[in-house]
């Protein structure tokens, strides 16, 4: 395992740099995951454009007007957070023994955070005088839904963040009221049915507030939200966050399985779970479990992306809008039911059952998407699915 591109340069490559300590690989992966996924949902969103199943809106803009405080403001603070953190971990000797610990501290650079914060107002300053006129103008332009991607992206990497966090500490409440804060702001712990209700909550409410025809922009998300899982759980297994299975001594069933395919006992795990490496020189990344387990995530990579084959391939096969989306609902929902059969899960006490809770929002999303799939022609004339009248909005 990788906890950090460090040690992975270090292992393939030969090549020793401190400063990619603070890199986790988890989170390299999940962010290479957003712009590829950010990419295929744009091309997909300019096909439905082409083919009139997604239009534009109307906006005002007002052209020529130098940079407002405001925005000087949020640059600055931007620009110092970076600063005080990012930069302050790499000129502090002491930051790079553990990266995370430190950006999620109070430590930092106030002067590597002030020089960064100005330089950041300075550009935004910049950029808005050379376009400066002597009396700014009000213009329209028209936005179409591939044109907000990037607002999109941000917006499901907030929402996404904070319900992940927030599903996985009502899951273990036990180790939440332990320390609350401490898992508040843990960089560690991420439920994916808590990031992807709340990302889909928020972006539902942004879609609607821009008028944008969210039954066709379903249709576009399905694949796309498969393709960035499948991508994600590449983190997983890259960095051993946990998300293992359970234990797995059994033979291999074929010869031709290799061996950390079957089972796997993740040393160098960035959880630091297990029992002691010997004679291991990984700073505090030395240990394994003791007994393999199943790999899961990378059964999931592999689920996931043969499941984004599919759901790419049929969405231009199936005509009634919404139907991509049912079917991406159900066989996510079934992909993630058969898994946690071997996976390593906080169990629930539900009418006198023992559920995951992955294993409760699974099952509800593939009755939601038998549902949506035999109710989508009934909802073509929906006011709630369907984009209104177009009207002039403020930008």
């Amino acid at each position: 395992m990788y906890p950090n591109l460090y040690y992975l340069f270090k292992e393939l490559f030969g090549i020793s740099i401190p400063a990619l300590k603070i890199v986790n690989s988890f989170g390299f992966f999940v962010a290479i995951a957003f712009f590829i996924s950010a990419w295929v949902l744009m091309k997909e969103l300019k096909r439905k454009e082409k083919e009139g199943l997604l239009s534009y809106e109307d906006t005002k803009v007002i052209v020529g007007k130098p940079a407002s405080a405001g925005e000087l403001l949020v640059n600055f603070l931007l620009g110092f957070v970076f600063g005080y953190k990012i930069l302050g971990v790499l000129f502090d000797a002491n930051g790079l023994k553990d990266p995370q610990a430190y950006i999620f501290s109070g430590q930092g650079s106030i002067l590597a955070g002030l020089g960064l914060g100005l330089f950041f107002a300075g550009l935004k300053w910049y950029d808005k005088n050379k376009a400066k006129l002597p009396q700014p103008q009000e213009t329209n332009i028209r936005i179409w839904p591939s044109d907000r991607v990037g607002d999109i992206t941000i917006i499901a990497f907030v929402a996404g963040f904070i319900g992940a966090k927030l599903f996985d500490n009502f899951e273990n409440w036990d180790r939440f009221v332990q320390d609350v804060w401490g898992n508040l702001f843990s960089p560690s712990g991420l439920t994916f049915y808590g990031g992807l209700i709340f990302a889909t909550i928020a972006i539902v409410w942004y879609l609607r507030k821009h008028q944008v025809n969210i039954i066709h922009a379903a249709d576009a998300f399905g694949p796309v939200l498969m393709l960035s899982y499948g991508l994600g759980r590449v983190g997983c297994q890259v960095s051993g966050d946990g998300d293992w299975g359970i234990v797995n001594l059994k033979p291999k069933p074929f010869s031709w399985i290799p061996d950390w395919a079957w089972a796997y006992d993740y040393a160098h795990n960035v959880n630091k779970e297990g029992v002691p490496l010997l004679n291991c020189t990984w700073d505090d990344y030395c240990t394994h479990l003791p007994q393999p387990v199943y790999p899961t995530p990378l059964y999931e990579i592999i689920m996931s992306l043969a499941l984004f084959g599919l759901l790419w391939y049929f969405r231009k096969k199936l005509k009634v809008a919404g139907r991509v989306f049912a079917l991406y609902l159900f066989v996510n929902g079934l992909e993630r039911f058969m898994i946690e059969k071997i996976r390593v899960n906080t169990k629930q006490h539900v009418l006198g059952f023992n559920p995951t809770q992955a294993e409760i929002i699974s099952s509800l999303l593939m009755i939601a998407g038998i549902a949506l799939f035999l109710l989508a022609p009934k909802l073509q004339n929906s006011k709630f699915f369907n984009a209104p009248p177009k009207k002039q909005a403020a930008a």
